[in-house]
């Protein structure tokens, strides 16, 4: 079984690839949908109570008129606190993979819900420490709500909101592995030591000469002199593409489209091409068939990188959030503005949907969901042992 096939029976493959067009698809529903609910839920407030309306909208309670956020909207303020979480976990010196995966639970959540139904600020947190558990880097929920200076009840509130929409699944596969281990390999090369692909008849030795001889990098105009400048080459490529992963790739829908193998390949493609194609050389015989449908993904890959926000917003970009910041808690759904106490509610009544707005299809959906996890764990794991009898 290769590296690909085994990716292909993740989650992340099964549950969170997509197609460009069906991302947007996706969000498209995902925000019609909470306008609709939105603007049916302050008509049902007017109706029940115009001055709770008045205060909360700040107008006259009659004929309001909500303005929900649009698509761009959203994904801006979605961004937005995805660039908050990484600033969080690294001033909390939290390792690497935490980070990313905070992020992504961020962004799969918000694929299927809104900023207007559930606030970023208050799924970011629990995100974060619901990331810790899944990478094996817990601690307790109190030392975590002192650093953000909330309560536990703030944290663990919207715990179980968050796990329904991450559809059950924790698993993020990320590229991080794959980069350390090409990364050896090319180390490997330098010391007449790696192996090329089945495919290809070459030496060590061989890889290691045709390795002194590629084009420099960009920028310069030299190639390697020796074996040391070489290991030197590739230290300084493994350590920028580690940073574009650690950023854009995170900051874009670079996870959604792309596995983790294209998404790291992409990177080194990025900083240092020549390496990259060396590195692909050793791996695809010239003739492959796969190798120019390979660089085209690629290429397409490392451009949305490209794309991604900055890690700190200018003057125009702050503007802009700041706009649809104040347009945002004017059109929040006001059934949702306390998570802590729906749910406690929730708790005090367990049959109690907490008006999340769930339609029969959704929650038949999850249920289905939750129970073929557990029967793909049973088959990973066996069936519970028998109680013993007498």
């Amino acid at each position: 079984m290769t590296e690909d096939d085994i990716y292909r029976t993740s989650t992340q493959y099964r549950l969170w690839s997509f197609t460009p067009e069906t991302l947007a698809s996706l969000r498209a529903t995902t925000n019609a949908t909470a306008a609709d609910s939105v603007r049916a839920a302050f008509s049902n407030l007017q109706s029940s109570s115009e001055q709770q309306v008045k205060d909360h909208a700040g107008g006259d309670g009659t004929g309001i008129e909500v303005d929900c956020l649009t698509i761009d909207e959203e994904q801006k303020i979605v961004n937005f606190y995805c660039l908050k979480t990484l600033e969080f976990v690294d001033f909390c010196e939290y390792p690497t993979n935490v980070k990313a995966t905070a992020v992504q639970y961020l962004k799969r959540f918000y694929l299927t819900n809104s900023p207007m139904t559930y606030h970023p600020k208050e799924i970011m947190r629990t995100a974060v420490y619901l990331a810790m558990k899944a990478e094996d880097s817990f601690h307790s929920v109190k030392s975590f709500a002192e650093k953000l200076d909330v309560t536990t009840e703030d944290i663990l509130a919207s715990e179980f909101l968050l796990t329904q929409g991450l559809r059950f699944t924790f698993d993020v596969r990320h590229p991080y592995h794959g980069l350390e281990g090409g990364f050896m390999e090319l180390l490997a090369f330098t010391n007449d030591k790696g192996e090329a692909g089945p495919a290809i008849n070459k030496s060590p030795k061989d890889i290691c000469d045709e390795m002194l001889d590629m084009s420099p990098p960009p920028g310069t105009s030299t190639k390697a002199k020796d074996i040391k400048e070489l290991v030197i080459r590739c230290q300084t490529a493994h350590g920028r593409a580690k940073e574009l992963l650690k950023t854009s790739a995170l900051l874009t829908d670079a996870y959604f489209l792309y596995s983790p193998s294209q998404l790291w390949l992409s990177t080194l493609l990025m900083v240092d091409e020549p390496l990259a194609r060396f590195y692909l050389d050793t791996k695809l015989p010239p003739a492959s068939d796969i190798k120019p449908k390979l660089f085209t993904v690629l290429r397409q890959c490392a451009e949305m990188l490209r794309s991604s926000p900055a890690a700190q917003p200018d003057k125009e970009e702050k503007k802009e959030l700041k706009r649809i910041q104040k347009k945002l808690e004017q059109c929040r759904n006001p059934h949702k503005l306390d998570l802590v106490g729906i749910n406690k509610a929730q708790k005090r009544d367990p049959n109690m949907d907490g008006g999340d707005g769930l339609d029969e299809n959704v929650a038949k959906r999850r249920k289905l969901e939750r129970e073929q996890s557990m029967k793909e764990s049973e088959d990973l794991f066996g069936p519970a042992l028998a109680g013993k009898k007498g």
